[in-house]
């Protein structure tokens, strides 16, 4: 299984919906780390080294980002079987 790490922050509609997502359908056995860009200093500038921009949410698979809400569910919902 990849390594995922959802960077976000609790305000943004968008990262509830990936949240919501992940709360609802993402199997409990395979752990996503979360990481508060407006929590957690070093988070805000880790996203921005890994992806030259602090756009989130935004979804870390193998340190590779993945940007737009619809993109990560997409990409959660076609990977929670494997």
């Amino acid at each position: 299984m990849a390594e995922l790490t959802l960077y976000k922050f609790d305000t943004c509609p968008f990262c509830r919906k990936v949240m919501a997502y992940i709360d609802e359908a993402w199997p409990k056995d395979k752990p996503i780390a979360y990481r508060d860009v407006r929590r957690e200093a070093d988070a805000y500038d880790e996203l921005l080294r890994i992806g030259g921009m602090t756009q989130v949410p935004c979804l870390v698979i193998d340190g590779v980002p993945l940007y737009e809400s619809d993109d990560i569910v997409a990409w959660l919902a076609a990977h929670k079987d494997e």
